[in-house]
């Protein structure tokens, strides 16, 4: 009876952790607004205030107005991963009322224009995914390792095919 009874409370623990494992982030998604509400910074551009490696936490408060200074991640089309700028520049144009982002890393030299799709020198609104809401130093490194030795794993097989 005690290897049943094990085995039971096994299974359970298991069912239990696999639940919670796929609820929390979607309750997490319904708190933020926002599909990813925790996503890691993988490059230097935004030092000192981020770290590569750190996890931020994203929320989006769509009912607030988008403030210069303020850390935002955006997506733009065809673009890999989002990216977390902060933003140099608001304007509101007068005869259309129409709301333009400028962003940059706080590490970059110039503004993200490079970034944007092409012939896109500024962002609307609905580019933008979320604001940060604060961040976890160092605890998005597993990632950053993957993607980084994802990265030089598809080099290395190019190179080994030429």
């Amino acid at each position: 009876m005690k290897i049943r009874s094990f085995l039971t409370e096994g299974i359970t623990f298991l069912l239990v952790a696999l639940v919670s494992l796929m609820l929390i982030p979607k309750g997490a998604m319904l708190v933020t607004g926002v599909e990813s509400p925790a996503m890691v910074v993988i490059s230097g551009s935004m030092e000192p205030a981020l770290k590569k490696g750190d996890m931020v936490f994203v929320h989006n408060m769509s009912n607030e107005p988008i403030r210069e200074g303020e850390i935002v991640i955006f997506r733009v089309p065809g673009g890999e991963h989002p990216i977390v700028h902060r933003v140099i520049k608001v304007r509101e144009l007068r005869d259309t009322g129409e709301i333009q982002i400028l962003t940059k890393g706080d590490n970059n030299s110039v503004d993200d224009r490079f970034l944007y799709a092409d012939g896109q020198l500024w962002l609307q609104p609905q580019d933008i995914i979320g604001r940060v809401a604060g961040h976890l130093p160092y605890v998005g490194w597993p990632n950053v390792f993957i993607i980084e030795t994802f990265k030089l794993s598809c080099k290395l097989s190019v190179f080994l095919l030429i």
